[in-house]
Protein backbone atom coordinates (compact mmCIF):
# COMPACT_ATOMS: atom_id res chain seq x y z
CA UNK A 1 0.00 0.00 0.00
CA UNK A 2 3.14 2.09 0.65
CA UNK A 3 3.77 2.12 -2.59
CA UNK A 4 0.48 3.61 -4.17
CA UNK A 5 -0.33 7.20 -4.77
CA UNK A 6 -2.62 9.19 -3.76
CA UNK A 7 -5.61 8.84 -6.39
CA UNK A 8 -5.02 5.26 -6.30
CA UNK A 9 -4.92 5.06 -2.21
CA UNK A 10 -9.02 7.14 -2.92
CA UNK A 11 -9.67 4.43 -5.17
CA UNK A 12 -9.10 1.86 -3.03
CA UNK A 13 -11.51 3.38 -0.67
CA UNK A 14 -14.17 3.85 -3.48
CA UNK A 15 -13.61 7.23 -3.62
CA UNK A 16 -14.53 8.79 -6.89
CA UNK A 17 -11.89 11.66 -7.92
CA UNK A 18 -13.93 14.44 -10.27
CA UNK A 19 -11.88 15.58 -13.35
CA UNK A 20 -11.90 19.53 -12.99
CA UNK A 21 -13.83 20.62 -16.19
CA UNK A 22 -12.58 22.78 -18.45
CA UNK A 23 -13.23 26.61 -18.11
CA UNK A 24 -14.74 28.27 -20.71
CA UNK A 25 -14.28 32.07 -21.01
CA UNK A 26 -16.28 35.28 -22.40
CA UNK A 27 -15.17 37.44 -25.42
CA UNK A 28 -14.23 40.14 -22.87
CA UNK A 29 -12.29 37.77 -20.61
CA UNK A 30 -10.30 35.82 -23.76
CA UNK A 31 -8.95 39.60 -24.73
CA UNK A 32 -7.86 40.44 -21.65
CA UNK A 33 -6.03 36.86 -21.13
CA UNK A 34 -4.47 37.69 -25.01
CA UNK A 35 -3.31 41.24 -23.45
CA UNK A 36 -2.03 40.01 -20.91
CA UNK A 37 0.21 37.31 -22.49
CA UNK A 38 1.54 40.54 -24.79
CA UNK A 39 2.73 41.69 -21.36
CA UNK A 40 4.21 37.74 -20.59
CA UNK A 41 6.04 37.36 -23.94
CA UNK A 42 7.77 41.22 -23.38
CA UNK A 43 9.14 39.78 -19.83
CA UNK A 44 10.22 36.10 -21.20
CA UNK A 45 12.25 38.46 -24.33
CA UNK A 46 13.33 41.16 -22.05
CA UNK A 47 13.93 39.78 -18.20
CA UNK A 48 11.32 42.11 -16.93
CA UNK A 49 8.57 43.90 -16.79
CA UNK A 50 7.30 46.34 -19.02
CA UNK A 51 8.43 49.85 -17.46
CA UNK A 52 7.28 53.71 -18.13
CA UNK A 53 9.91 56.08 -19.12
CA UNK A 54 10.56 59.05 -21.83
CA UNK A 55 13.37 57.03 -22.76
CA UNK A 56 11.55 53.23 -23.27
CA UNK A 57 10.14 52.07 -26.73
CA UNK A 58 6.58 53.50 -27.14
CA UNK A 59 5.31 49.96 -27.49
CA UNK A 60 6.64 49.20 -24.05
CA UNK A 61 5.62 52.20 -22.50
CA UNK A 62 2.24 50.51 -24.01
CA UNK A 63 2.45 47.49 -22.23
CA UNK A 64 3.73 49.15 -18.91
CA UNK A 65 0.10 51.31 -19.28
CA UNK A 66 -1.87 47.64 -19.67
CA UNK A 67 -0.27 46.30 -17.08
CA UNK A 68 -1.07 49.39 -14.71
CA UNK A 69 -4.76 49.05 -15.45
CA UNK A 70 -4.95 45.03 -14.86
CA UNK A 71 -3.04 45.50 -11.62
CA UNK A 72 -5.84 48.04 -10.66
CA UNK A 73 -9.00 45.96 -11.90
CA UNK A 74 -10.41 43.35 -9.67
CA UNK A 75 -11.47 41.42 -12.15
CA UNK A 76 -8.34 41.53 -14.37
CA UNK A 77 -6.65 40.35 -11.08
CA UNK A 78 -8.85 37.54 -10.88
CA UNK A 79 -9.12 36.19 -14.07
CA UNK A 80 -5.57 36.25 -14.64
CA UNK A 81 -3.86 35.08 -11.02
CA UNK A 82 -3.94 31.42 -12.14
CA UNK A 83 -1.77 32.58 -15.19
CA UNK A 84 0.27 35.03 -13.54
CA UNK A 85 3.48 32.68 -13.06
CA UNK A 86 5.72 35.44 -13.10
CA UNK A 87 3.83 37.65 -10.41
CA UNK A 88 3.43 40.47 -13.01
CA UNK A 89 0.57 41.40 -11.29
CA UNK A 90 1.38 41.86 -7.44
CA UNK A 91 4.75 43.66 -8.57
CA UNK A 92 5.01 47.02 -8.22
CA UNK A 93 6.29 49.67 -10.69
CA UNK A 94 10.02 51.86 -9.18
CA UNK A 95 9.13 53.92 -12.44
CA UNK A 96 6.67 56.92 -11.89
CA UNK A 97 4.08 56.20 -14.24
CA UNK A 98 3.58 59.03 -17.38
CA UNK A 99 0.35 60.51 -18.65
CA UNK A 100 -1.07 58.34 -21.85
CA UNK A 101 -1.43 61.40 -22.98
CA UNK A 102 2.24 61.87 -23.76
CA UNK A 103 2.06 58.15 -25.05
CA UNK A 104 -0.11 59.50 -27.94
CA UNK A 105 -2.94 58.02 -30.30
CA UNK A 106 -5.06 55.53 -31.37
CA UNK A 107 -3.28 54.17 -34.21
CA UNK A 108 -0.27 53.48 -31.62
CA UNK A 109 -3.23 51.85 -29.04
CA UNK A 110 -4.56 49.73 -32.68
CA UNK A 111 -0.77 48.61 -33.06
CA UNK A 112 -0.89 47.05 -29.36
CA UNK A 113 -5.07 45.68 -30.28
CA UNK A 114 -6.54 48.21 -27.86
CA UNK A 115 -9.17 49.48 -29.50
CA UNK A 116 -10.97 52.50 -27.73
CA UNK A 117 -14.52 52.98 -28.84
CA UNK A 118 -16.24 55.92 -30.36
CA UNK A 119 -18.44 56.42 -27.30
CA UNK A 120 -16.16 54.78 -24.39
CA UNK A 121 -13.08 56.34 -24.23
CA UNK A 122 -11.84 54.16 -21.07
CA UNK A 123 -8.53 52.73 -21.45
CA UNK A 124 -8.88 50.03 -19.07
CA UNK A 125 -11.42 48.33 -21.69
CA UNK A 126 -9.56 45.91 -24.02
CA UNK A 127 -11.41 44.97 -26.95
CA UNK A 128 -10.65 43.29 -30.67
CA UNK A 129 -7.06 41.84 -29.01
CA UNK A 130 -6.06 39.57 -31.51
CA UNK A 131 -4.55 36.50 -29.54
CA UNK A 132 -0.73 36.92 -29.06
CA UNK A 133 -0.41 33.16 -30.70
CA UNK A 134 -2.59 34.39 -34.26
CA UNK A 135 0.08 36.79 -34.33
CA UNK A 136 2.72 34.50 -33.56
CA UNK A 137 1.32 32.15 -36.39
CA UNK A 138 1.32 34.86 -38.92
CA UNK A 139 5.19 36.09 -38.17
CA UNK A 140 5.95 32.32 -38.31
CA UNK A 141 4.33 31.35 -41.49
CA UNK A 142 5.59 34.44 -43.49
CA UNK A 143 8.87 34.23 -41.86
CA UNK A 144 10.74 31.43 -43.60
CA UNK A 145 14.55 31.13 -44.00
CA UNK A 146 16.87 29.55 -46.73
CA UNK A 147 17.60 25.98 -45.76
CA UNK A 148 20.99 25.32 -45.68
CA UNK A 149 21.38 21.51 -45.75
CA UNK A 150 18.69 21.03 -47.67
CA UNK A 151 20.36 18.52 -49.41
CA UNK A 152 19.57 16.24 -46.85
CA UNK A 153 16.31 16.25 -47.26
CA UNK A 154 15.63 16.49 -51.21
CA UNK A 155 15.29 12.81 -51.30
CA UNK A 156 12.72 12.56 -48.95
CA UNK A 157 10.48 14.98 -50.63
CA UNK A 158 11.22 12.95 -53.90
CA UNK A 159 10.03 9.76 -52.53
CA UNK A 160 6.97 11.55 -51.42
CA UNK A 161 6.20 12.56 -54.59
CA UNK A 162 7.07 9.22 -56.41
CA UNK A 163 4.93 7.61 -53.35
CA UNK A 164 2.09 10.09 -53.91
CA UNK A 165 2.07 9.03 -57.86
CA UNK A 166 2.12 5.64 -57.34
CA UNK A 167 -0.60 5.40 -54.50
CA UNK A 168 1.72 4.32 -51.92
CA UNK A 169 1.23 7.40 -49.78
CA UNK A 170 -2.57 9.79 -49.59
CA UNK A 171 -3.44 12.94 -49.22
CA UNK A 172 -6.33 13.93 -46.26
CA UNK A 173 -7.97 17.34 -46.23
CA UNK A 174 -8.17 18.89 -42.74
CA UNK A 175 -11.20 18.98 -41.09
CA UNK A 176 -10.83 20.56 -37.68
CA UNK A 177 -14.22 18.69 -36.36
CA UNK A 178 -12.55 15.48 -36.97
CA UNK A 179 -10.54 15.75 -34.29
CA UNK A 180 -7.33 16.12 -35.52
CA UNK A 181 -5.29 17.11 -32.44
CA UNK A 182 -1.59 18.92 -31.95
CA UNK A 183 -0.89 15.43 -30.37
CA UNK A 184 -1.77 13.95 -33.77
CA UNK A 185 1.80 15.97 -35.77
CA UNK A 186 4.60 14.05 -34.72
CA UNK A 187 8.45 14.33 -36.28
CA UNK A 188 8.88 12.55 -39.44
CA UNK A 189 5.02 13.57 -41.50
CA UNK A 190 4.72 15.49 -44.26
CA UNK A 191 2.28 17.99 -44.87
CA UNK A 192 1.20 20.15 -47.50
CA UNK A 193 0.68 23.80 -46.46
CA UNK A 194 0.67 27.01 -48.74
CA UNK A 195 1.49 24.27 -51.92
CA UNK A 196 4.52 23.23 -50.59
CA UNK A 197 5.06 20.20 -49.35
CA UNK A 198 6.33 20.53 -45.66
CA UNK A 199 8.59 18.38 -43.57
CA UNK A 200 8.12 17.97 -39.82
CA UNK A 201 12.21 17.42 -39.24
CA UNK A 202 12.58 18.08 -35.89
CA UNK A 203 10.25 18.43 -32.58
CA UNK A 204 11.50 20.00 -29.51
CA UNK A 205 10.87 19.60 -25.36
CA UNK A 206 7.36 20.02 -24.34
CA UNK A 207 6.72 23.26 -22.74
CA UNK A 208 3.68 24.99 -20.93
CA UNK A 209 2.29 28.31 -22.57
CA UNK A 210 0.88 31.38 -21.06
CA UNK A 211 -2.66 29.93 -21.59
CA UNK A 212 -1.76 26.31 -19.78
CA UNK A 213 -1.84 24.39 -22.90
CA UNK A 214 0.84 22.27 -24.12
CA UNK A 215 3.14 23.31 -27.12
CA UNK A 216 6.56 22.88 -28.55
CA UNK A 217 8.54 24.27 -31.11
CA UNK A 218 9.06 22.76 -34.56
CA UNK A 219 11.82 22.68 -37.42
CA UNK A 220 9.67 22.49 -40.53
CA UNK A 221 11.49 22.43 -44.17
CA UNK A 222 9.51 22.78 -46.82
CA UNK A 223 9.83 21.71 -50.76
CA UNK A 224 10.93 24.84 -51.90
CA UNK A 225 14.23 24.76 -49.98
CA UNK A 226 13.41 27.05 -46.78
CA UNK A 227 12.66 26.34 -43.41
CA UNK A 228 10.66 27.62 -40.17
CA UNK A 229 10.59 27.18 -36.88
CA UNK A 230 7.06 26.90 -35.73
CA UNK A 231 4.88 26.21 -32.69
CA UNK A 232 3.32 23.04 -32.90
CA UNK A 233 -0.16 24.83 -32.05
CA UNK A 234 1.02 27.70 -35.18
CA UNK A 235 1.28 24.94 -37.25
CA UNK A 236 -1.97 22.98 -36.82
CA UNK A 237 -4.32 26.49 -36.88
CA UNK A 238 -2.41 26.95 -40.66
CA UNK A 239 -3.19 23.79 -41.47
CA UNK A 240 -6.55 24.38 -40.52
CA UNK A 241 -7.07 27.82 -42.15
CA UNK A 242 -5.30 26.38 -45.47
CA UNK A 243 -7.98 25.23 -47.67
CA UNK A 244 -5.74 23.26 -49.48
CA UNK A 245 -4.11 22.05 -46.43
CA UNK A 246 -3.68 17.88 -46.22
CA UNK A 247 -2.04 15.84 -44.20
CA UNK A 248 0.02 12.99 -46.18
CA UNK A 249 -0.22 9.50 -45.05
CA UNK A 250 3.03 6.96 -43.92
CA UNK A 251 3.81 5.05 -46.38
CA UNK A 252 2.97 1.26 -44.64
CA UNK A 253 1.94 -1.80 -46.33
CA UNK A 254 -1.57 -2.12 -43.69
CA UNK A 255 -3.67 -0.84 -46.06
CA UNK A 256 -2.41 -3.97 -48.55
CA UNK A 257 -3.24 -6.13 -46.19
CA UNK A 258 -6.50 -4.76 -44.55
CA UNK A 259 -8.09 -7.18 -42.00
CA UNK A 260 -11.21 -6.17 -43.20
CA UNK A 261 -11.85 -5.83 -46.91
CA UNK A 262 -12.54 -2.75 -48.78
CA UNK A 263 -13.33 -1.63 -52.03
CA UNK A 264 -10.76 -3.34 -54.89
CA UNK A 265 -9.55 -5.81 -52.33
CA UNK A 266 -9.16 -9.30 -52.85
CA UNK A 267 -9.76 -12.20 -51.13
CA UNK A 268 -6.78 -13.87 -51.88
CA UNK A 269 -3.59 -12.84 -54.63
CA UNK A 270 -0.69 -14.19 -55.95
CA UNK A 271 2.57 -12.56 -57.21
CA UNK A 272 4.58 -14.20 -59.36
CA UNK A 273 7.79 -14.04 -60.79
CA UNK A 274 8.25 -15.31 -65.33
CA UNK A 275 11.00 -15.71 -66.82
CA UNK A 276 10.67 -15.28 -70.82
CA UNK A 277 11.67 -17.82 -73.22
CA UNK A 278 11.77 -15.01 -76.16
CA UNK A 279 14.54 -15.57 -78.55
CA UNK A 280 15.00 -11.57 -78.16
CA UNK A 281 18.76 -10.61 -77.91
CA UNK A 282 18.28 -8.61 -74.78
CA UNK A 283 16.37 -11.36 -73.27
CA UNK A 284 18.69 -14.38 -74.32
CA UNK A 285 21.70 -12.46 -73.14
CA UNK A 286 20.16 -11.87 -69.69
CA UNK A 287 17.60 -14.53 -69.23
CA UNK A 288 18.51 -16.11 -65.79
CA UNK A 289 17.80 -12.15 -64.55
CA UNK A 290 15.31 -10.37 -66.50
CA UNK A 291 11.59 -11.21 -64.95
CA UNK A 292 8.10 -10.31 -65.20
CA UNK A 293 6.82 -9.15 -61.74
CA UNK A 294 3.12 -9.08 -61.63
CA UNK A 295 0.27 -9.53 -59.40
CA UNK A 296 -3.23 -11.54 -59.93
CA UNK A 297 -6.30 -12.58 -58.44
CA UNK A 298 -6.82 -16.16 -59.98
CA UNK A 299 -4.59 -18.37 -61.83
CA UNK A 300 -1.29 -17.84 -62.61
CA UNK A 301 -1.49 -20.63 -65.13
CA UNK A 302 -4.67 -19.27 -66.36
CA UNK A 303 -2.86 -15.64 -66.84
CA UNK A 304 -0.20 -16.75 -69.13
CA UNK A 305 -1.72 -19.05 -71.24
CA UNK A 306 -1.93 -16.91 -74.07
CA UNK A 307 1.52 -15.68 -73.50
CA UNK A 308 2.47 -16.16 -76.75
CA UNK A 309 -0.03 -14.11 -78.34
CA UNK A 310 0.63 -11.33 -75.63
CA UNK A 311 2.29 -8.46 -75.87
CA UNK A 312 2.46 -8.04 -72.56
CA UNK A 313 4.82 -11.30 -72.14
CA UNK A 314 6.73 -10.26 -75.14
CA UNK A 315 4.59 -12.60 -77.55
CA UNK A 316 6.87 -15.26 -76.29
CA UNK A 317 5.88 -18.52 -74.00
CA UNK A 318 7.07 -17.94 -70.19
CA UNK A 319 8.31 -20.05 -67.63
CA UNK A 320 6.74 -19.62 -64.36
CA UNK A 321 9.70 -19.33 -61.72
CA UNK A 322 7.58 -18.28 -58.48
CA UNK A 323 4.70 -17.48 -56.62
CA UNK A 324 4.17 -16.05 -53.13
CA UNK A 325 0.03 -16.47 -51.99
CA UNK A 326 -1.26 -13.47 -49.66
CA UNK A 327 -4.31 -11.96 -48.91
CA UNK A 328 -6.25 -9.15 -48.15
CA UNK A 329 -4.25 -7.45 -50.81
CA UNK A 330 -5.29 -4.65 -53.15
CA UNK A 331 -4.44 -5.48 -56.54
CA UNK A 332 -3.48 -2.15 -58.22
CA UNK A 333 -1.83 -0.52 -55.01
CA UNK A 334 0.89 -3.99 -54.93
CA UNK A 335 1.59 -3.67 -58.41
CA UNK A 336 2.35 -0.06 -57.96
CA UNK A 337 4.35 -0.76 -55.24
CA UNK A 338 6.18 -3.58 -56.68
CA UNK A 339 6.75 -1.34 -59.80
CA UNK A 340 8.13 1.61 -57.43
CA UNK A 341 10.37 -0.62 -55.92
CA UNK A 342 12.57 -2.24 -59.01
CA UNK A 343 11.77 0.95 -61.16
CA UNK A 344 15.05 1.79 -61.60
CA UNK A 345 15.77 -1.94 -62.96
CA UNK A 346 13.37 -1.37 -65.35
CA UNK A 347 14.48 -3.20 -68.78
CA UNK A 348 13.97 -1.07 -71.47
CA UNK A 349 13.00 -3.25 -74.27
CA UNK A 350 11.41 -2.71 -77.65
CA UNK A 351 9.02 -5.57 -79.34
CA UNK A 352 8.76 -5.27 -82.64
CA UNK A 353 5.28 -7.14 -84.44
CA UNK A 354 3.76 -4.73 -86.23
CA UNK A 355 3.57 -1.51 -84.34
CA UNK A 356 6.38 -1.27 -81.84
CA UNK A 357 5.56 -2.38 -78.39
CA UNK A 358 7.80 -1.45 -75.09
CA UNK A 359 6.71 -3.84 -71.81
CA UNK A 360 6.91 -2.08 -68.66
CA UNK A 361 6.94 -4.83 -66.23
CA UNK A 362 10.02 -6.67 -66.82
CA UNK A 363 13.20 -6.20 -64.51
CA UNK A 364 16.69 -7.01 -64.34
CA UNK A 365 16.79 -8.06 -61.13
CA UNK A 366 18.20 -11.54 -59.10
CA UNK A 367 15.54 -13.87 -58.34
CA UNK A 368 16.96 -13.99 -54.76
CA UNK A 369 16.10 -9.81 -54.03
CA UNK A 370 12.29 -10.05 -55.27
CA UNK A 371 12.07 -13.00 -52.56
CA UNK A 372 13.89 -10.48 -50.13
CA UNK A 373 11.42 -7.72 -51.57
CA UNK A 374 8.20 -10.26 -50.91
CA UNK A 375 9.56 -11.15 -47.53
CA UNK A 376 9.53 -7.33 -46.75
CA UNK A 377 5.74 -6.50 -48.79
CA UNK A 378 4.33 -8.81 -45.77
CA UNK A 379 6.13 -7.64 -42.75
CA UNK A 380 5.35 -3.73 -43.89
CA UNK A 381 8.88 -2.82 -44.42
CA UNK A 382 9.21 -2.59 -48.36
CA UNK A 383 8.44 0.42 -48.48
CA UNK A 384 11.66 1.93 -46.57
CA UNK A 385 13.33 0.09 -49.83
CA UNK A 386 14.50 0.25 -53.57
CA UNK A 387 16.41 -1.75 -55.72
CA UNK A 388 20.07 -0.34 -56.28
CA UNK A 389 21.40 -2.14 -59.78
CA UNK A 390 24.94 -1.39 -59.12
CA UNK A 391 24.63 -2.88 -55.85
CA UNK A 392 21.74 -5.63 -57.00
CA UNK A 393 20.68 -5.39 -53.77
CA UNK A 394 17.77 -3.19 -51.79
CA UNK A 395 18.70 -0.40 -50.28
CA UNK A 396 17.50 1.87 -47.56
CA UNK A 397 15.92 4.98 -49.50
Amino acid sequence: MADLSDDELLAELGVAIEQPKARTYTPREERIIAGFEDIVRFHEEHGRPPQHGEDRDIFERLYAVRLDRLRELDECRDLLTPLDTLGLLNTAQTVAPVSVEDIDDDALLAELGISVEPDDDDIRVLRHVPSADERRAAEEIANREKCQDFSRFKPLFEQVERDLETGVRTTRPFVKDAGFLKSDITKGQFFILGGQIAYVADFGESFRAPNGETDARLRVVYSNATESNLLLRSLQRALYKDEAGRRITESEAGPLFAAAAEDGDLESGTIYVLRSKSDHPTIAAHRDLIHKIGVTGGSVEARISNAARDATYLFADVEVIATYSLYNINRAKLEALIHRVFATAQVDLTIQLGSPVKPREWFLAPLAVIDEAVARIRDGTITNYVYDPKQAALVVC
